[in-house]
């Protein structure tokens, strides 16, 4: 991916420096850009990677989802803040991933730990296995677990 754009930024250097232009413009720099990107789509195969497009595109996927359940989960946890009787039932369990190498489990671990109400408290020694706190496991387990599916589908998507 890195050499894919590296290579796309010297194709729109490239452009921008034959177009006979008495002075550099950063439109004649986005044409070439976008010159670059139908090239490189086109060309991608003999890289022997993916086009890397569809992994910012991933990349962005994923911050996307990562942004709605933060909002979700912080709406969950203010109302439980704010409600004037306290019925949660904080817990722990234990779920399967289908993540195999270190980064992406860290990646999950780091994007639902920093979602409100669930900490990742350990990841088995076989990294197949999270076990997870969450702030109310009666009512949250479902949909922390279908958060989970989410995020593992779109980190598969980025790092795959």
């Amino acid at each position: 991916m890195p050499g894919q754009l590296l290579l796309n930024l010297f194709i729109a250097f490239l452009w921008m420096l034959l177009i006979d232009e008495d002075e550099l413009r950063f439109s004649t720099f986005y044409a070439g850009f976008l010159v670059g990107i139908g090239i490189l789509f086109f060309m991608h195969r003999f890289f022997g990677t993916r086009f890397y497009l569809r992994r910012v595109y991933a990349v962005v996927k994923l911050l996307f989802i990562f942004v709605s359940e933060l909002i979700q989960s912080s709406a969950v946890v203010l109302r439980q803040i704010l409600s004037p009787r306290l019925k949660i039932e904080p817990g722990i369990f234990k779920y399967e991933t289908i993540l195999r190498s270190d980064v992406e489990i860290t990646m999950l671990s780091m994007l639902l730990t920093l979602t409100p109400g669930s900490v990742v408290m350990e990841v088995t020694p076989e990294s197949d296995a999270l076990y997870i706190h969450a702030m109310d496991v009666q009512e949250s387990r479902d949909g922390l677990i279908k958060q989970l599916k989410n995020f593992e589908k779109a980190i598969m998507e980025v790092t795959r």
